[in-house]
């Protein structure tokens, strides 16, 4: 496999907070990552240095052999797109509009043919070709967020970083979404994923980064990450995993008393 995002020994902090401490992680083309750990413990951090909106404050952060920051704004839209957790729609643009606006790294002053070209294309690719002339202000949350998704693929990046895709989404939903991201690895795309849930990120994931008060917290190679030990160390006691496939599901402890 390819790496094509490196992190040395990152740390970040707020407002004299540590927030990061030693972090180093490693993306590799065609494979579907994901950052777990409980709340609070740097994971949106993380991902929002790997797409370059945040600085750290140590460590370097390379990207297909680059550093992050010799990247212009321009060439790092090419080669990274980023969903963040939140988004506010304002303007009721069509949702083929929405979607254009990921192809501004390639625009100089209109859209021409071959941008509208991939924007259907990625609107065909998710599934919501049906929706391109609706207004992006009156879709449902889980509508809106395979727009977005769209968007990002518009931008036709080699690396794709997704925090909560799956955030305020029914099951339906979130298993439709899932699959498309686990598609886009398997075109030889480079996923990161930020999620809470650890089953689904068990069914569809091919590398873990456990984060635990924003440090990296690892497992022996005699281990898997959905051992009940390792994930007793992430995320507390109270839970413990159960066989599933070649996989594993994370259930809480019953007190049966």
């Amino acid at each position: 496999m390819t790496s094509l995002l490196e992190g040395l020994h990152l740390f970040f902090s707020y407002g004299g907070r540590g927030v990061l401490h030693d972090v180093t992680i490693e993306v590799q083309q065609g494979q579907f990552t994901i950052i777990l750990g409980k709340n609070g413990s740097g994971k949106s951090t993380l991902l929002r240095i790997m797409a370059g909106l945040l600085k750290p404050d140590g460590g370097t952060l390379q990207v297909m052999g680059r550093d992050l920051n010799d990247l212009s704004l321009t060439e790092r839209a090419k080669i990274i797109g980023y969903l963040p957790q939140f988004h506010r729609p304002i303007f009721p643009f069509s949702v083929e509009d929405v979607v254009l606006t990921g192809r501004a790294s390639y625009v100089n002053l209109i859209p021409g043919h071959e941008d509208r070209r991939i924007v259907l294309r990625a609107l065909e690719r998710v599934g919501i070709i049906h929706l391109r002339l609706r207004p992006f202000t009156e879709l449902s949350g889980g509508e809106q967020q395979l727009v977005m998704i769209a968007r990002v693929l518009a931008q036709e990046p080699k690396i794709v970083l997704l925090d909560e895709p799956t955030a305020h989404l029914d099951f339906v939903n979130q298993a439709h979404v899932l699959r498309l991201i686990r598609e886009f690895a398997d075109s030889e795309l480079a996923v990161v994923a930020v999620l809470h849930d650890p089953n689904i990120a068990f069914l569809y994931g091919d590398r873990f980064i456990f984060l635990k008060e924003g440090q990296v917290e690892s497992w022996s190679s005699s281990q898997k990450p959905w051992d009940t030990e390792v994930l007793q160390k992430v995320y507390g006691p109270e839970l413990r995993s159960i066989p599933y496939q070649d996989r594993a599901l994370v259930v809480p402890i019953i007190d049966s008393k």
